[in-house]
């Protein structure tokens, strides 16, 4: 069982969503044809078989409309589940069951397609277990949901956002006329003990040189070939952690685990996901 996210951290976000959501007058077709008096049970099913993420934030998006809702959780973020597998069972006002259905399941949808890739792509590394991490390309004021979610898939976490590492990319090193020295001595005058210092490298003579000059903690080696990722590794002798990124696929993943490397990092996870097919059941 995977901890859920703190709901002091996610509150805004939920808000927002029902808010966008009900809009100026809310429910218009609830309040229609729904008595307001009737009450209900509903359920939240897996209509594919993949991994849980997302629930608590289902859970807390029902509980924001309507605390008197009574809920019970089958299964929790990080467990295995199966097609038809009821995740959880919701019971009280229809009204406010309704108002909050699409937006708890929106969130679910996306986490959980989220945290299944993440697995698939995990597995498709073994029996070779580097680190399998997500990226900055995430959804816009959703990094925290979508991160949490691969945690959930068994994958690992690269930054936060720009300020708990130093990641020096192309262009900051094309910013500095293109002296990877520079460049990194500035990285390492600027950070504090406690700071990681990442750099990107296009090529084995950019390796090499970075390795020189000893500063960095993380070698981002990007879109280099399975041959010239094994070279990395060889050149590398585990003076700095290795981490290989750049159109990554769970067809070539396998491959790219078996040149020794200590991380892939994969964009996709977050910003080219399926959502996950889960569904609201009415149950009486």
């Amino acid at each position: 069982m995977i901890h859920p996210l703190p709901r002091i951290m996610i509150e805004n976000a939920v808000k927002s969503a029902l808010t966008e959501d009900l809009g100026r007058g809310g429910d218009a077709t609830t309040r229609a044809v729904i008595d307001a008096n009737l009450t209900a049970k509903v359920a939240i099913q897996a209509r594919d078989n993949g991994i849980a993420a997302g629930l608590d934030v289902a859970r807390y998006t029902f509980e924001l409309m309507d605390t008197t809702l009574e809920i019970q959780m089958n299964k929790h973020d990080g467990d295995d589940i199966k097609k038809s597998d009821v995740l959880m069972t919701i019971e009280g006002r229809m009204h406010s069951i309704l108002m909050a259905e699409r937006v708890a399941l929106n969130f679910l949808g996306r986490m959980c397609g989220i945290a299944t890739l993440t697995n698939s792509m995990v597995e498709a590394a073994k029996p070779h277990t580097p680190r399998i991490a997500c990226t900055r390309k995430t959804t816009p004021n959703l990094r925290l949901f979508e991160k949490h979610a691969v945690r959930c898939g068994g994958g690992s976490q690269h930054r936060l956002g720009l300020d708990d590492c130093i990641m020096i990319k192309d262009n900051h090193i094309a910013a500095n006329g293109g002296n990877i020295t520079q460049t990194l001595k500035r990285a390492r005058d600027y950070a504090g003990h406690t700071t990681k210092i990442e750099i990107e490298v296009d090529t084995l003579d950019q390796l090499a040189e970075v390795l020189e000059i000893g500063i960095a903690d993380i070698i981002l080696l990007d879109n280099m070939s399975v041959e010239d990722l094994k070279t990395a590794v060889d050149i590398a002798q585990g003076k700095a952690t290795l981490e290989a990124s750049g159109g990554i696929t769970l067809k070539t993943i396998a491959g790219i685990a078996s040149t020794g490397v200590d991380v892939i990092s994969i964009g996709a996870l977050t910003h080219s996901v399926q959502n996950f097919d889960v569904g609201l059941d009415y149950i009486y």
